[in-house]
């Protein structure tokens, strides 16, 4: 019976991956990974020799027909991202809800993905909360701010290096500069940092020091009245 299998690879430090992760990506009979030079590097590490196809956010809309008839023939399928769980800010999605809609098995396995460590890390309240990922970039992005400004639980946020005093700047503004956030950088690497404080402080801070690598957010909801 064949199946999709989505498969989470490290964040940072192959010693996340898992033993599971490691045998499912043996067995299967093919791999689909968002770039197979990036992947390529941790199929090697850990000894795994499975063909491979790129399957990233450019070509996924048209090779789901293609891959659903190779599921339905009896080939079993990973997929994997760049790093963390595929689907989550990554592609996916369209080829799980195919799945799905053709009755085909899916897989997912618990494994790395960034916004978990990050929300545990911040110390802003975790038992609930949701997750944002990427903001638009221009067009809708005032909108969901201000929507997301009215938000009582804390918020998680994926954003790059380049646009993050840009975005700390919009929270700010749109939350108030006593909102507290929490920004961790580079999880599970040899640099890893994680710098915590109000709006208007986290903002001066990478002004004042420009980041560099995987960004995750992390922002306290609007205080309840009377709290």
């Amino acid at each position: 019976m064949s199946k999709l299998y989505i498969v989470p690879t490290p964040i940072g430090n192959l010693k996340d991956m898992t033993f599971r992760a490691v045998e499912v990506l043996k067995e299967a009979d093919l791999i689909l990974a968002e770039d197979t030079r990036t992947s390529g590097k941790l199929l090697k590490h850990f000894e795994i020799s499975t063909p491979s196809q790129s399957h990233h956010m450019h070509n996924e809309h048209k090779t789901v027909a293609g891959l659903i008839n190779k599921l339905k023939s009896g080939v079993t399928i990973a997929l994997i991202s760049d790093a963390g769980t595929p689907a989550i800010s990554d592609p996916g999605f369209l080829l799980t809800r195919a799945c799905v809609e053709n009755n085909i098995e899916v897989d997912c396995l618990p494994g790395a993905t960034a916004f978990v460590p990050a929300l545990v890390n911040s110390g802003l309240p975790n038992d609930k909360f949701i997750f944002e990922g990427f903001l638009p970039v221009k067009k809708g992005r005032q909108t969901r701010l201000l929507l997301l400004a009215e938000e009582t639980r804390t918020m998680i946020f994926y954003e790059s290096p380049h646009k993050l005093i840009k975005t700390l700047g919009h929270f700010a503004e749109y939350f108030g500069e006593d909102r507290q956030v929490s920004v961790s950088r580079e999880l599970t690497k040899l640099y890893e940092e994680t710098i915590r404080g109000t709006a208007k402080e986290v903002l001066e801070h990478y002004t004042n020091k420009p980041p560099k690598g995987e960004i995750v957010i992390v922002v306290g909801g609007k205080p309840l009245k009377g709290k």
